[in-house]
């Protein structure tokens, strides 16, 4: 595209380097004080005097053949063809606008404006030619003045109506800052104040529309969709905002991206519509000019490419050449973006008094004849070679516009045509606010005004930036920094009528706010060319819904995409989320994946069946030691009490009841206090138990040793004491490691997350290992002593040796504790504390089984046994 504008530069340059050798060529070559022209353009025009005059760029015609050129002819001239009626219409706009002014005594007061059009046929060296002249001049003489007075041949041009042509007519004019206000010219790039000083439009430039375009995918959910533009300056310029824009705004995604050629190109066609056709993309966006898309839609027509949504951009919405009954099945439910529509009071009477005879062009028949001849298709004397043998009539000038129909003068759907009205007024408004400039006061060096005979180009531009007023249709016209107008456009739809008619209906408008674009649509309107009646669904992959992640398909746009399961523990809670969130450290995500709940709590409970069943065994437990307690102290006085220290086997009773409670300290939910006793009490409740079997062992062997000659003397040693002086201080020593270890490292309750990542396990840890494992260690020495000096007196003569008791009890004691430790430190959370507890009661059960199970047999079944005599071994018959 830059070597496509470097071509127009050259070709510029070329043109006023021609000119000017002409120029310094006649001025060499004569004596006299006259110029002559060295060539002369043939253009279409119309024209009308003024004291000021005010040029004017149409695409009356819309198709141009140059004759061929050889070194040694003339110039090509051009020769228009196709008239194009909308084109003449905006051209009689400005001589409609003009003539308003003229009539207006509060605007330009004492001075006509006249006008110069020309017609651009649709050719950028046509056009080009054309505002070379309305800057220039093109009179066939000039005299030389020394003072330089006279005003320029124009202050201003209206127009063009192609982006590439006003880029390559700026590109020059805008050296000598010469205004251009243009009427259609929506490329963004005109934009650029630096390179284009003295063009102004109102139109809204394309990056407002391409806003305006993504506005309405973003309101249709259309994410997914195909763009065509034509090969110029406005379709490229396009193509390339509209991409940034969208990838920037996140509305969506770029299907493909196709140029349509210039000329009929069928095979380049054929392939686009092949593109179309397998597209996944429903929408098709088109920013290009009425002949690229007559074009196309044939191709599409005959490919038979049906249930697309087309969207227009406002260079072809309002075009009626294509609602015809061939493509209507195809484009109809069309939406897109128009021009905004005003009213001009007055102007089909105008139109409808148009007449040959009002408009005098001195260089030919006049573009008003030219209209002649089109809409009576007749031809003005002389006629063509040929004309009349073919049976052509001759215009007479007396025809009668008012019983012509013809979309010329349709004034219900004014667009371009109102921004050609805005366009006049504006030139208008800054000559007349220049020439009520007060001397003395005015905005140049030493505060001087401006004047129409010293005017210079970039005085009405100063006056240009500041215009600001109000149409009579209610619109105000002012232009930015840049030169662009306040941007507004109408929403329209294409309606297909049952009857087979066609309508063009307003649907809702997007407009320029402080918040940005805001867009009005009103989907009750809406005709959609589906058999749903219901927009389509335009979408590269279905949204990913809560609970899932985006993940973008390689090698594809964003918009492609599968859609992945959030892991465990991370959820997304919106629609098509990028990434899922991790949930807090208390909670977890639930099966959709879609919120974060709070984790499930896991601990030995006591409404869990293991709980209860634990907590059950631990209360019968210390019932039954409460029974067996009843028993002993009401046979308190029997020998089978009496015997081996009645009072060691109540403190006995006693400890293993406090074992088997403390096992409830063990069940629900951890607490502080709760871990630092269950440990403790587990301690000394044991400590207390296992010293009571200890002493009555010991008794039992002092018991014996007494027997024999010699051994009375032991039992001073063994008292009663001595043996709760013993008790006491083995239960002191393991109290003081209970303490020494809750003060030093005492055990605090713990939510564990490492065994289950859903579950909270609430646990107690120990704190410090070492007083855990002294704790214990101190039990199991006081066991395996206890169980080594039972074992020596379990063939002690007796006929009840509470030694063999001892001996199986503890037996039982160390199995269940030497296999609780590798219980305990392989199972996690709850069922550690369960392994404990079950340690704890199997132990407790195995001792008050074996050491009172035989005792309260013998006391309550056996009582013949419960005597001294028995228990001495002398047999009861």
């Amino acid at each position: 595209m830059g070597a496509f504008i470097d071509i127009y530069l050259l070709f510029c340059v070329y043109i006023i380097m021609v000119l000017f050798s002409s120029y310094f060529f006649s001025v060499s070559s004569s004596l006299s004080s006259s110029c002559k022209l060295r060539r002369e353009f043939h253009l279409n025009g119309l024209h009308k005097a003024g004291d000021v005059i005010l040029g004017g760029l149409f695409e009356v015609h819309y198709t141009s053949v140059f004759s061929e050129w050889t070194f040694t002819s003339e110039p090509p001239q051009p020769t228009c063809t196709g008239f194009d009626t909308q084109g003449f219409r905006q051209a009689m706009t400005m001589v409609f606008a003009v003539d308003e002014i003229n009539k207006n005594d509060n605007l330009l007061p004492n001075m006509t404006l006249g006008y110069s059009l020309y017609d651009n046929c649709g050719a950028l060296v046509i056009g080009f030619r054309a505002a070379l002249v309305l800057a220039s001049g093109q009179e066939e003489q000039f005299l030389l003045q020394e003072n330089c007075l006279g005003t320029p041949p124009v202050v201003g041009i209206v127009g063009d109506s192609y982006s590439t042509f006003s880029i390559a007519t700026s590109n020059v004019l805008g050296l000598f800052r010469l205004p251009m206000v243009s009427h259609f010219a929506t490329c963004s790039c005109l934009s650029n104040r630096q390179r284009f000083p003295s063009f102004f439009r109102t139109i809204p430039s394309d990056a407002f529309q391409v806003r305006a375009m993504i506005q309405i995918l973003k309101h249709f959910g259309w994410t997914w969709v195909g763009l065509l533009v034509s090969d110029d300056d406005y379709g490229l310029h396009v193509a390339r905002s509209f991409q940034s824009d969208l990838t920037n705004s996140g509305g969506g995604c770029l299907a493909y991206t196709e140029i349509l050629p210039w000329g009929n190109d069928p095979n380049e066609l054929r392939r686009i519509v092949n593109v179309m056709k397998k597209s996944t993309a429903r929408v098709v966006m088109v920013f290009a000019h009425e002949i690229h898309i007559y074009q196309l839609v044939e191709e599409v027509v005959r490919q038979n490419v049906t249930g697309l949504q087309w969207m227009a951009s406002e260079a072809w919405t309002s075009v009626d050449v294509l609602q015809t009954p061939t493509f209507m099945p195809y484009l109809g439910g069309t939406l897109g973006i128009a021009i905004r529509r005003g009213e001009i009071a007055g102007f089909k009477d105008f139109l409808l008094r148009i007449h040959p005879d009002q408009h005098h062009n001195n260089y030919g028949n006049s573009i008003v004849n030219q209209f002649w001849e089109d809409i009576f298709q007749c031809r003005f004397s002389p006629p063509p070679v040929g004309w009349v043998e073919a049976g052509g009539t001759l215009c007479t000038g007396q025809e009668d516009l008012y019983n012509e129909e013809s979309e010329l003068f349709d004034v219900s759907n004014l667009r371009p045509e109102y921004n050609v009205y805005k366009a006049v007024y504006a030139l208008a408004y800054a000559l007349d606010e220049m020439l009520h400039c007060e001397p003395g006061r005015g905005p140049f060096s030493s505060n001087s005004c401006a004047s129409l005979q010293r005017l210079e180009p970039w005085q009405l531009v100063y006056y240009l930036d500041r215009v600001n007023f109000t149409t009579p249709f209610g619109d105000k016209v002012s232009f930015d920094v840049n030169g662009d107008a306040l941007p507004i456009y109408d929403v329209m739809n294409w309606l297909w009528l049952p009857d087979g008619t066609t309508k063009i209906q307003n649907v809702g408008e997007v407009k320029e706010s402080p918040k940005g674009e805001e867009l009005t649509i009103h989907e009750d309107r809406i005709f959609w060319n589906f058999e749903s009646k219901q927009p389509p669904r335009s979408i590269c992959s279905e949204s990913c819904p809560p609970g899932t992640r985006m993940a973008r398909k390689k090698g594809q746009p964003v918009c492609c995409f599968d859609c992945i399961p959030c892991s465990e523990g991370k959820i997304s809670n919106e629609t098509d989320s990028m990434e899922c969130n991790s949930c807090p450290e208390d909670f977890w995500s639930n099966p959709e994946r879609d919120h974060c709940v709070p984790k499930k709590t896991e601990f030995l409970s006591y409404h869990e069946p293991l709980g209860i069943c634990l907590t059950t065994a631990s209360l019968l437990g210390t019932f039954i030691c409460a029974v067996v307690l009843g028993i002993f102290i009401y046979h308190r006085s029997t020998p089978m009490v009496r015997a081996n220290n009645s009072e060691l086997s109540f403190l006995l009773l006693v400890s293993l009841k406090l074992c088997f409670l403390c096992s409830l300290l063990f069940i629900g939910r951890p607490r502080l206090w709760t871990c630092q006793l269950r440990h403790a009490a587990f301690g000394i409740s044991f400590v207390l138990c296992v010293s009571c079997i200890l002493v009555k062992t010991m008794v039992v062997l002092a018991v014996f040793k007494a027997s024999k000659p010699g051994g009375g003397s032991s039992l001073k040693w063994f008292g009663a004491v001595q043996q709760r002086g013993t008790v006491l201080v083995l239960t002191s020593i393991q109290a003081a490691i209970c303490t020494a270890w809750l003060v030093s490292a005492s055990p605090v309750p713990n939510k564990n997350t490492h065994y289950h990542n859903d579950k909270i396990v609430y646990e107690c840890v120990v704190g410090s290992t070492i007083g855990f494992a002294v704790l214990l260690g101190y039990i199991g020495f006081l066991a395996i002593i206890s169980f080594l000096l039972a074992f020596l007196a379990r063939n002690l003569p007796d006929n009840f040796n509470e030694a063999k008791l001892i001996t199986f009890s503890m037996l039982i004691f160390c199995a269940v504790w030497v296999a609780f430790i590798p219980a305990y430190v392989n199972s996690p959370g709850k069922y550690a504390d369960a392994v404990e507890v079950f340690a704890i009661l199997a132990s407790s059960f195995g001792l008050l089984v074996a050491l009172f199970g035989p005792k309260c047999y013998i006391i309550l079944l056996r009582p013949e046994r419960n005597t001294k005599k028995a228990i001495m071994g002398r047999d009861v018959k």
